[in-house]
């Protein structure tokens, strides 16, 4: 139980930093004194279900993110994943872009919260941050659901601190065994305020940062050159 606790502290402390946000803040805003929040977020004292509601609707973040960390809990009789097998066994996946505005290489996570046959997978996605041991504190994060189909996957996000930005993302012929898929990142840019779509490589693995893989993900002549064939931009 001690584990847990840790955990679930961890995480409110790594969110509430995020969103800039003070123990005195967030003591004034729960109606629990700033001790007590930083007994939780150190793990030294459990937090009731309906606090952690309400921390979760303060820091906007789905309650299930800070429950994500904690070890599963198998059983025998637990029915089988039915993922895609790019996806089967996964609660965490990570994706690359490259940003040619200001030549950067953009790294993203993916973290799976929930499973649904009905409306698709829960997911939170954090894009571009410093480092993986730190990838909650990021430049976007969005939520949203995956869907998987009989030749696609389809991911449709939110942007978390502006719901009114959607995304969207397409990978092709997931069911197809690979450590890697290629996919298409639809967005909105504010740098300039355009719409945008994004070679995006996916992988089920953390990918060696170098020249090698850049040169992937930036447009290449097949692409322009299907861009020219079909007039519209694929990725395969």
């Amino acid at each position: 139980m001690v584990e847990v606790n840790a955990l679930v502290g961890k995480q409110i402390r790594t969110y509430r930093k995020q969103r800039k946000i003070t123990l005195e803040e967030l003591s004034g805003i729960i109606g629990k004194s700033k001790s007590t929040i930083s007994k939780y977020e150190k793990g030294e004292i459990p937090v009731d279900m309906e606090t952690l509601y309400l921390i979760a609707r303060t820091l906007v973040v789905p309650v299930e993110q800070f429950l994500h960390y904690l070890p599963p809990i198998s059983s025998p009789s637990q029915a089988a994943d039915t993922s895609p097998s790019f996806f089967t066994g996964l609660t965490q996946f990570y994706s690359y872009l490259f940003d040619g505005r200001n030549n950067q290489l953009i790294r993203c996570v993916f973290d799976i919260l929930s499973k649904s046959d009905v409306s698709g997978d829960k997911i939170m996605m954090y894009m571009n941050f410093n480092d993986f041991e730190h990838y909650q504190i990021c430049e976007n994060t969005y939520w949203g659901y995956i869907e998987h189909f009989d030749a696609l996957t389809n991911i449709q996000l939110t942007n978390q601190d502006s719901p009114m930005e959607k995304a969207s993302v397409q990978i092709l012929a997931s069911y197809l065994s690979a450590d890697t898929k290629w996919g298409l990142w639809n967005g909105f840019s504010t740098r300039p305020m355009m719409p945008i779509a994004m070679k995006m490589l996916f992988s089920r693995a953390r990918l060696h940062e170098d020249a090698a893989l850049i040169k992937k993900l930036k447009v290449s002549r097949d692409d322009i050159r299907l861009l020219k064939l079909y007039n519209m931009l694929s990725v395969l």
